[in-house]
C-alpha cells in the first residue's frame, strides 16, 4: 500500500466560504483534469469532508478534501501508473485548488 499524498491549500476566506466555493464549483473539476475526459463523483460525508472518486485516462483516484479554517487538505493515493507524477500532480492540485478558492 502506498503512502497517501497530502497537499494543503491555504486560503484566507474562512471555513464556511471555502466549503461553499467547493460545493458550487466541484462540477467544474472534470474540465481541469488531463485528457479533458474525466468522470468525477463527489459525496460530502460530513460538513467539512468531501470525498471524490475520479476516473481519468483509465485510472481511478479517490481523494478526500478536508475543509479547515485556513486551508483545505487534499489527500489521495495515486495508482502505481501515476505515482511517478506525484510531484507534478501535487503542484497542480495546489495551484488549481488555490484558484478555485480565490475566485
Amino acid at each position: 500500500m502506498t503512502k497517501p499524498t497530502v497537499v494543503d491549500i491555504p486560503h484566507a476566506i474562512g471555513r464556511d466560504a471555502a466549503r461553499e466555493r467547493l460545493r458550487s464549483r466541484i462540477g467544474d473539476l472534470a474540465g481541469h483534469l488531463p485528457g479533458g475526459m474525466a468522470e468525477v463523483n463527489s459525496n460530502w460525508t460530513s460538513a467539512d469532508r468531501l470525498v471524490l472518486e475520479i476516473l481519468a485516462m483509465g485510472q481511478r483516484v479517490t481523494a478526500t478534501l478536508d475543509v479547515e479554517d485556513s486551508f483545505v487538505r487534499a489527500s489521495f493515493e495515486l495508482p502505481a501508473m501515476l505515482s511517478f507524477m506525484s510531484g507534478m500532480i501535487s503542484k497542480a492540485v495546489r495551484s488549481k485548488g488555490a484558484q478555485l478558492l480565490l475566485k
